[in-house]
């Protein structure tokens, strides 16, 4: 999976350029200390509370999040609430992370700004946290390993869904997801590693027909929630067969 870009674990990101940024390689401060609640009529919550609850509906509600949940128990990767995710404060415009180290999901409580927001950030580090626990990912060293997970994550989690790019003003071209896809994995391995374009471009294009067309968990690319509720109903079909055999 990802992690974070120097120090606090290493790992893939999802980086989002010009706005919010999911990185799963990057550096994370220590949490800060959590501002007191306001006083008044109407609770006023702080953005730790705050993370805390919308991570709390997407991992309940989200069917993106529910297959990728499922996917992770299912290959000896349970997943803990408590013991894997972590409401931090974070630098820049980060928005979450991946720490391979501690196979932990960081989630900048500062900078995610809405249900939908934690839905996409959840989402893409659990599709880094799948892969770090089905294969041997070289996070650290490898630039092609870190590429093929930020293709898969751009690809499968919704980041390059049609109403996401034209909030972006990106539409109308041909092939355009393929290249959303391409250009979203590109910025991500930019913002953890310290190399050229150029070569983050090269082990994009190494990589991209292998790794664009892996679908697992899924089956399938899920282009909106309900392709992904069909994909969740599918892998729990399939894991009740492969359990009857």
């Amino acid at each position: 999976m990802a992690g974070a870009p120097d120090e606090r674990g290493q790992g893939p990101l999802a980086g989002e350029q010009l706005g919010q940024q999911h990185v799963t390689c990057q550096v994370f401060p220590e949490q800060l200390a959590l501002r007191k609640p306001q006083q008044g009529f109407f609770p006023i919550f702080t953005n730790n509370q705050k993370c805390q609850l919308m991570l709390l509906k997407t991992l309940e509600t989200n069917p993106y999040v529910k297959l990728l949940l499922d996917a992770m128990k299912h290959s000896g990767c349970a997943v803990n609430k408590e013991r894997h995710f972590s409401c931090e404060d974070c630098n820049g415009n980060v928005s979450g992370g991946f720490d391979a180290s501690t196979c932990q999901i960081v989630l900048c409580q500062n900078n995610i700004r809405n249900q939908s927001h934690m839905n996409r950030v959840v989402t893409h580090e659990l599709i880094h946290a799948f892969d770090h626990c089905r294969a041997h990912v070289d996070w650290f060293t490898s630039v092609r390993h870190l590429a093929c997970s930020e293709i898969r994550a751009a690809n499968l989690s919704g980041d390059c869904s049609l109403v996401n790019e034209i909030f972006r003003l990106h539409f109308g071209l041909k092939q355009h997801y393929q290249t959303c896809v391409r250009d979203r994995a590109i910025l991500s391995i930019l913002a953890v590693r310290n190399i050229s374009k150029e070569v983050a471009q090269k082990a994009v294009d190494e990589v991209f027909e292998s790794c664009f067309n892996d679908h697992e968990p899924f089956g399938r690319i899920p282009h909106n929630k309900t392709y992904a509720r069909y994909s969740h109903k599918d892998f729990q079909n399939r894991d009740r067969y492969y359990s009857n055999i």
